[in-house]
């Protein structure tokens, strides 16, 4: 089997009874590192140290692959809304989808608004040209009760 020392150095091919005699007289433990290489590859190091770096290993990848993912930002935007509101929500929009994540944008009807479903589409295409040719809307608005819900994504 190949071995490896406690600091990375290469010392060599040889039989596993000598490995673990090499092991024993450093007082560490020789741990398996390749079972199915060519011939096998073990490692001269404390098992507890081995099992900690690896777990912190895991953590870190499965952080790495929870960043990756993008999430799903809601924006709620009422039909009364003015202009300068508007335009602070779609500035926030811009920064969720510049982030990697999508924005699903809600117009949302109270009381009589619901009359006036007319409106809500209006604002909702207005909202999607504020963000500009680089946001795309994923399918058609649909409304959801008393909402009017479309996502957007960047393209």
């Amino acid at each position: 089997m190949r071995v490896i020392g406690g600091s990375g150095e290469q010392l060599g091919i040889m039989s596993s009874k000598d490995a673990q005699m090499l092991a024993k007289e450093q007082g560490v433990d020789l741990v398996e590192i390749a079972a199915n290489a060519n011939p096998p590859v073990v490692k001269i190091i404390d098992w507890g140290k081995f099992q900690y770096q690896k777990m912190k290993e895991e953590a870190k990848n499965r952080k790495k692959a929870r960043e990756k993912q993008s999430e799903l930002k809601q924006m709620k935007i009422g039909l009364k809304i003015s202009d300068n509101d508007l335009n602070i929500k779609v500035r926030k929009m811009r920064g969720f989808l510049d982030d990697g994540d999508r924005v699903k944008v809600m117009i949302v009807f109270k009381g009589r608004e619901m009359a006036h479903r007319e409106i809500g589409k209006e604002l909702l295409d207005k909202v999607v040209s504020l963000l500009g040719e680089d946001a795309v809307m994923e399918g058609t608005p649909q409304m959801n009760g008393r909402n009017l819900s479309v996502q957007v994504r960047k393209k």
